[in-house]
């Protein structure tokens, strides 16, 4: 596997804000007191509702910026990037994230955000580190984000939303794995995995 380039999403495949969201939600009365979901659950309820579109926007404008810390990384992506380590694998992060968010008043910089939260958990920054400051990438549109993991010539890309993989210009060289729970059919050239631990699985096994 040395020399294999993995390239990998970063919000909702390697961070999980299902938690952080419900708990924000709450804090600013948005759901009722008690309300349980995950971020999905979250986003529908809100849009279900009178300028639920609006308060949905400035809830991620917090989460990703000010909130981020509430946010945890992924069961099995620590094990997944040491087994990269172990196998001389490059792994790059590629996701789509503005530099700020929409009806965010504090104007904060989601991307360094982003950043300090991957030097939070020693996913980047610290000596046994499988992914390098220089090869994490912010984008500003998915087209963008796409036209830089062809850019980068990536063996395998994992990402959780299928509509990456479904851009005209996504690499037909790149292997795709797709991180979701999802049983709904999937185009063919995707893998849908569940868990990280089966993506290690699927990328080590040979």
């Amino acid at each position: 596997m040395s020399g294999v380039r993995i390239g990998i999403d970063f919000d909702n495949t390697i961070i999980c804000y299902d938690k952080v969201f419900a708990a924000a939600a709450r804090q600013r009365d948005l759901v009722p007191e008690g309300w349980e979901g995950l971020k999905n659950d979250v986003r529908d309820y809100l849009r279900s509702r009178a300028g639920g579109e609006l308060a949905w926007q400035g809830l991620q404008g917090f989460v990703y910026g000010k909130g981020i810390g509430g946010a945890e990384i992924y069961p099995g992506v620590r094990e997944f990037l040491a087994a990269c380590r172990q196998a001389g694998a490059k792994v790059h992060i590629v996701s789509h994230k503005t530099r700020f968010g929409h009806q965010d008043p504090d104007h904060t910089d989601l991307r360094e955000a982003a950043r300090g939260w991957l030097r939070g958990t020693g996913l980047i920054d610290a000596a046994d580190a499988a992914v390098a400051a220089a090869d994490v990438y912010f984008e500003d549109s998915m087209a963008a984000k796409v036209e830089r993991l062809a850019s980068l010539e990536l063996d395998v890309f994992i990402d959780d939303l299928v509509e990456v993989f479904e851009q005209p210009h996504f690499p037909k060289g790149t292997r795709s794995i797709l991180f979701t729970r999802s049983q709904r059919p999937h185009p063919e050239h995707c893998k849908p995995i569940a868990t990280w631990a089966g993506i290690r699985d699927e990328v080590f096994a040979a």
